[in-house]
C-alpha cells in the first residue's frame, strides 16, 4: 500500500487596514484640512483691520433676543424662538458695523496721530532750545576763564560782562575810569583792548550762531554844530570791533547786523554820563529751532 501523505491546505486571512490600507489617508486628509484653515486663519488676520475683524465677529455673533418666548405646543418639544412669530419664524438677527462710526474712529485715529506728531515736534524744538542754552552757558564759562587766564587781560576782567538772554548770548565790553576802550571821541582801539577782543573771537569763531554788533556811548555830546555825532561814534566802533573779529577768524557771513546805538540804552540809565555807558554789545543770536529735512 502507497504512502499517502496528507493534504496541506493553506488558509491566507486578510487583514483590513494593515501596511497598505487606507485608514491613514483620512487622517492625513483631515490634517491637511486642518492646516489649511490654519494658515487661512493667519492670512485673514494679517490681511485685515481691527474694524473689519471687529464686523466680521459681529457678523458671526447673533445678538440677544431682547424677548423669548414659547412657541409650538409649548410642552418641552416647543422649542424657543427669538422672536414672537413662532418657531417658523428662525431667522437670526445679525449686527452690521456701522460705516458712519467705523469713519469716525479712523478720523479720530488721524487726529491723534496729527496730536503725537505735533507733540513730538514740539519736544524736538525744546530739546533743541535746551541744548542751545547749556552751550551759552559753557562758552560763557570758557570765554571768563581764558579771561583770568591771560596775565595780559586778567586786570580787565570787570570790563568783560557775559549773561544769557533772551535773545541769545550777551558779551559786552565796557569802559572803566581811566581805562577806556576807543581812545576819546575816535573809533581806534587801544591795544590791550583789540587783545580783549580778540580773546572773544577764539569763542565766537566756535559757535555757529550768527552775531549782532552794537556800539553805544554816554550822554556827552559833541561840540555844537559838529558833524559828526554820538550816532556816528557808535556805529563807527562797532564796525571796528566787527573788523578785529572778522582779521581773527569769525567768517563775515556770521555777522547779521552792525548797529550804531548812541546813548539811547545806558547801562546805568540813572548815571547817563559814567563810562560804563561807553561799551560794544557782541550778541550771538539764538537760532529758531528746525526739523531735519523728512523728520517725521
Amino acid at each position: 500500500m502507497a504512502d499517502e501523505r496528507p493534504i496541506i491546505i493553506k488558509r491566507i486571512k486578510k487583514v483590513s487596514g494593515g501596511a497598505h490600507g487606507g485608514a491613514w489617508k483620512v487622517a492625513y486628509a483631515d490634517f491637511v484640512t486642518a492646516m489649511m484653515a490654519f494658515f487661512l486663519l493667519l492670512w485673514l488676520m494679517n490681511a485685515t483691520t481691527e474694524e473689519q475683524r471687529s464686523g466680521l465677529a459681529d457678523y458671526f455673533s447673533p445678538t440677544s433676543a431682547s424677548t423669548s418666548s414659547s412657541s409650538g405646543s409649548g410642552d418641552i418639544l416647543g422649542g424657543v424662538s427669538l422672536n414672537t412669530d413662532g418657531a417658523q419664524s428662525s431667522a437670526v438677527t445679525v449686527s452690521i458695523p456701522d460705516q458712519s462710526q467705523t469713519l469716525i474712529k479712523k478720523q479720530d485715529g488721524e487726529g491723534g496721530e496729527n496730536q503725537s506728531q505735533s507733540e513730538e515736534e514740539q519736544s524736538l524744538e525744546e530739546m533743541m532750545a535746551q541744548r542751545e542754552q547749556d552751550f551759552f552757558e559753557e562758552m560763557s564759562e570758557k570765554l571768563r576763564q581764558s579771561i583770568q587766564e591771560s596775565p595780559e587781560l586778567a586786570e580787565l576782567q570787570d570790563q568783560l560782562l557775559i549773561d544769557i538772554t533772551e535773545d541769545g548770548m550777551r558779551i559786552q565790553l565796557v569802559d572803566k575810569d581811566n581805562r577806556a576802550m576807543f581812545k576819546p571821541g575816535t573809533a581806534e582801539l587801544y591795544g590791550y583792548a583789540e587783545k580783549m577782543i580778540a580773546k572773544v573771537s577764539g569763542v565766537v569763531e566756535k559757535m555757529p550762531n550768527r552775531i549782532s554788533i552794537s556800539g553805544h556811548t554816554d550822554s556827552s555830546n559833541f561840540a555844537k554844530g559838529a558833524n559828526y555825532t554820538n550816532w556816528e561814534l557808535s556805529a563807527d566802533r562797532a564796525n571796528s570791533s566787527r573788523r578785529v573779529l572778522l582779521r581773527k577768524g569769525v567768517p563775515s557771513d556770521r555777522f547779521a547786523e552792525v548797529l550804531g546805538k548812541a546813548d539811547t540804552e545806558p547801562l546805568l540809565p540813572d548815571r547817563p554820563r559814567r563810562a560804563e555807558n561807553r561799551r560794544i554789545t557782541i550778541l550771538l543770536l539764538r537760532e529758531a529751532p528746525t526739523l531735519p529735512r523728512g523728520f517725521l
